[in-house]
C-alpha cells in the first residue's frame, strides 16, 4: 500500500473539522483515523487526547485503541476465512458437531440441534443477544458453561438478533477446528502475515499507561480500565474472547482494510465475496458472515454502496470498506470515556464518512 499523505489536511479539512468538533463538544475525547483508496493511504491523522483532562497524553497514529466489537471481523470472522478455505470449516454444519455441550442435555431444547455455524456468523440463530454473564462467571470455563446452557431466544434461523453470546459459541468451535486458540492462531495466520505489529490481545502491562482509557468501572473491575478489555464478558474470559478483545492501530486496521480489497495475503477473493454479502435470510437482515451491511439510516453514511461491508465496535470504533470504491474508513475512538450513554457518535460518524466521501470525489 502506497502512502499518499501530503495534502491530506486539505483534502480532509472537512472530515477532520468534524472529528475536532465532536472532540469539542464531548462527543468522545480521543480519535484516531485512517482513510484507504485505490491502494494507497490517503489519510491518516489522530486527534485529542485519552481524556478530556488538559494535561492528558495527546493522541498519535500509533496510539492503541480497544476495538470493541470491531475483534469479531479482524479476528473471528478472518479466521473462519481462513478455516473455511482449509475444508475446515463448513458452514452449515451443526453447532453440536463440534461443540457437544451445546445440546448436552437435549430435552432442554431439541432445537439447539438446528444451530449452524452459518447461523452463529450471521447472528441468526436464536442465541440470545447480550447477558451479563461476568455477574455469575469468574472463570473463562464458568463463562462458557453458562453460554452452552443458555435457553434459545428465537427459533434458530428466523431472526437476526445481534449476538455476543452467539460469537462467544462460535470462537469455542473456531478454536477447536483449529486446535489452536483464537489469539495464537489469528497472530500468526492473519496479524504477522499482514504486517498488524500493533495488533493483539491483551496488550502488555507496561503498554497500558498509553492506551487511552474506556471506563471508569465502578461496579464490576472497581478501577479506570485502561490497557484491557472493556467488554465485562470477556474480561471475565481473560480478555481473549471472539467478541470483543483486540487492541490495534488506524495504521493496522488500514492494513487489514488492504487486505480485504487488493490482496490474496488474507483470503481468496470468492472467500471474501461469501463472507461479505447480506445474508438472503432471515427476511430483513442486514447481516454477512461476520460483517455487516449498510442499512437505512446506516453509520457508514449515505454514500457506501450496496457491496459495502464493515463493523461497529462499542468503544467507538468502526471500519467500513466500499470494494466498489476501493475504499475503507478506519475510526477509532474512546467514546465511552467518561459516558457509556453518550450516544452522540451515532451522528458524528455518517457526517465524517460522508465528507470523506465527499472529498475524493465518490458520491456518485
Amino acid at each position: 500500500m502506497r502512502l499518499d499523505l501530503d495534502h491530506q489536511d486539505n483534502v480532509f479539512a472537512s472530515g477532520f473539522g468534524v472529528l475536532r468538533e465532536a472532540i469539542a463538544g464531548g462527543v468522545f475525547p480521543a480519535a484516531s483515523i485512517a482513510v484507504t483508496h485505490q491502494s494507497r493511504l490517503i489519510g491518516l491523522r489522530a486527534f485529542g487526547q485519552f481524556t478530556y483532562e488538559s494535561d492528558a497524553p495527546a493522541v498519535t497514529s500509533a496510539t492503541l485503541f480497544d476495538l470493541g466489537s470491531v475483534t469479531k471481523v479482524v479476528a473471528t470472522a478472518a479466521m473462519a476465512m481462513r478455516l473455511y478455505e482449509r475444508g475446515l470449516l463448513d458452514l452449515d454444519a451443526p453447532v453440536a458437531a463440534i461443540v457437544p455441550e451445546f445440546i448436552a442435555d437435549t430435552g432442554r431444547d431439541r432445537r439447539r440441534g438446528e444451530v449452524t455455524l452459518r447461523m452463529l456468523l450471521a447472528h441468526s440463530s436464536g442465541v440470545p443477544a447480550h447477558e451479563k454473564l461476568f455477574v455469575r462467571a469468574h472463570s473463562r470455563d464458568e463463562l462458557l458453561q453458562c453460554v452452552f446452557t443458555m435457553p434459545l431466544a428465537a427459533e434458530p434461523g428466523s431472526l437476526a438478533v445481534y449476538s455476543d453470546i452467539g460469537f462467544i459459541l462460535l470462537g469455542v468451535a473456531l478454536e477447536r477446528l483449529a486446535d489452536e486458540s483464537i489469539d495464537s492462531f489469528c497472530r500468526r495466520e492473519i496479524f504477522a502475515p499482514l504486517g498488524m505489529t500493533n495488533t493483539a490481545f491483551n496488550p502488555p502491562a507496561e503498554l497500558r499507561a498509553q492506551i487511552p482509557p474506556t471506563v471508569d468501572d465502578r461496579s464490576f473491575r472497581h478501577r479506570i480500565v485502561q490497557g484491557e478489555v472493556f467488554d465485562e464478558n470477556a474480561s471475565a474470559m481473560g480478555g481473549v474472547a471472539p467478541h470483543a478483545g483486540i487492541f490495534s492501530t488506524a495504521p493496522d486496521i488500514a492494513l487489514f482494510a488492504h487486505a480485504m480489497l487488493n490482496s490474496d495475503a488474507l483470503a481468496r477473493r470468492d472467500t471474501i465475496a461469501l463472507f461479505t454479502r447480506r445474508e438472503a435470510a432471515p427476511a430483513g437482515t442486514s447481516r454477512a458472515l461476520g460483517w455487516d451491511t449498510p442499512s437505512s439510516p446506516s453509520q457508514a453514511g449515505k454514500y457506501f454502496g450496496a457491496a459495502s461491508f464493515g463493523h461497529l465496535g462499542y468503544t467507538g470504533t468502526s471500519l467500513w470498506i466500499d470494494p466498489d470504491r476501493q475504499l475503507s474508513i478506519t475510526l477509532l475512538t474512546n467514546r465511552t470515556w467518561l459516558d457509556c450513554s453518550n450516544l452522540a457518535i451515532k451522528q458524528v460518524r455518517p457526517r465524517f464518512h460522508d465528507a470523506v466521501v465527499e472529498a475524493i470525489g465518490l458520491r456518485g
